[in-house]
C-alpha cells in the first residue's frame, strides 16, 4: 500500500508540475514584447511618411516598387507555403534559388526586425564605401549585385539586407538617378510594411471573415480581399481542407498570380509535380462537411 501511495503521490507531483508548466507557458504566451511592438511602430510610422514621397518619386521608381512587392509574395505563397511548407510541387534548382531569394525579400522569419532601424546607416555606409572603389563603377551595377548576393546567401541575415533593402535601394538610384531616400522608403520600407500586412492578413482576417464551403468544422474561410493582396492565399478554407493542393483553390487561375507562376514555370521545365485534389474529392468534402455557400 505506501509503495502504490508513493507512485500515486508521484505521479500527482508530476501532475502538479505539468499543470504548473501549463500555467507558465500559458502566461509566457500572453506576454508583450515591447520590443517588437516599438520596432513595428516606428516601421510603420516609417510607411506613413513613405506614402507622401510617392508625388515626388519617378514613375519608373513606382514601377519597380511593385515588381519588388511582386517578386516578395512569390517568395512566401510559390516558395516558403506552397513548395517548402506543403511540398504541393517540385521545383528545378534555378527555380529554388530565385523563390529562396524572393523569400530573403520577404523577410519574414526570425528575430530581425532590429535591422529596420539601423539599415539606413548600413545603407549610407556602403554608398559610401562603393563610391570609394571607383574601379567597381567600370562593371555593370546589377552583376556585382548577384555576384555580391551568391556570396552571402549562405548567410540568412544578411541575404536579407541584400534582397530586401539593398538591391530595391541600390536599383532605381542607380538606374534612373532616383534620390537615395525615396529608393529607400518607397520599393524598401513601404513595399515591405504592405506586404507584412497582407501576410498578416491571411493569419487574421481570413480566419474571421468570409464562408466555409469545404470544411465549416474549422476557423479558416474564404475570403476575396485577401486573396487580391495575398496573390492567392485568401482561399483559406479550401487550403485547409486540401492542404497539398499546389494552387490552393479549386478555381485555378482565378485571382491566383501564384497558381499562374507556379503553370508557367511547369512550361519552362522549371516545376512539375503538381499535385491536385480531383473534382471528386472536392465535391464529396463539400457534401460532407461544407456550410452549403458553394
Amino acid at each position: 500500500n505506501s509503495e502504490k501511495e508513493i507512485k500515486a503521490s508521484g505521479w500527482h507531483i508530476r501532475e502538479t508540475e505539468a499543470e504548473c508548466g501549463d500555467a507558465k507557458e500559458e502566461k509566457r504566451g500572453q506576454t508583450i514584447v515591447w520590443r517588437n511592438v516599438v520596432l513595428m511602430a516606428l516601421l510603420h510610422l516609417a510607411a506613413v511618411y513613405a506614402l507622401q514621397l510617392i508625388p515626388r518619386a519617378h514613375p519608373f521608381t513606382w514601377i519597380w516598387s511593385y515588381v519588388c512587392f511582386l517578386i516578395t509574395g512569390l517568395g512566401i505563397t510559390a516558395g516558403a507555403h506552397r513548395l517548402w511548407s506543403h511540398r504541393s510541387y517540385k521545383a528545378k534548382f534555378p527555380l529554388r534559388m530565385f523563390l529562396a531569394a524572393a523569400n530573403s525579400m520577404a523577410f519574414q522569419v526570425g528575430r530581425c526586425f532590429y535591422f529596420v532601424v539601423v539599415i539606413i546607416s548600413v545603407l549610407w555606409a556602403l554608398f559610401r564605401y562603393f563610391r570609394s572603389l571607383g574601379w567597381l563603377w567600370d562593371n555593370p551595377l546589377l552583376f556585382k549585385l548577384l555576384y555580391l548576393c551568391a556570396v552571402l546567401f549562405r548567410y540568412y541575415k544578411l541575404s536579407v539586407v541584400m534582397m530586401c533593402f539593398v538591391v530595391p535601394t541600390l536599383v532605381p538610384w542607380y538606374f534612373w538617378d532616383e534620390s537615395i531616400w525615396n529608393s529607400y522608403f518607397l520599393p524598401g520600407i513601404l513595399r515591405y510594411t504592405i506586404c507584412l500586412n497582407c501576410t498578416w492578413l491571411v493569419n487574421s482576417a481570413a480566419h474571421i471573415y468570409g464562408n466555409r464551403p469545404y470544411d465549416k468544422y474549422i476557423n479558416p474561410r474564404e475570403n476575396c480581399l485577401v486573396t487580391f493582396g495575398a496573390m492567392g492565399e485568401g482561399f483559406h478554407n479550401f487550403h485547409h481542407t486540401f492542404p497539398f493542393d499546389y494552387s490552393a483553390s479549386e478555381f485555378g487561375l482565378r485571382l491566383n498570380p501564384t497558381t499562374c507562376f507556379i503553370d508557367f514555370m511547369c512550361l519552362l521545365g522549371l516545376a512539375s509535380n503538381r499535385k491536385k485534389a480531383t473534382p471528386e474529392m472536392i465535391k464529396s468534402r463539400k457534401l460532407r462537411t461544407g456550410d452549403g455557400s458553394a
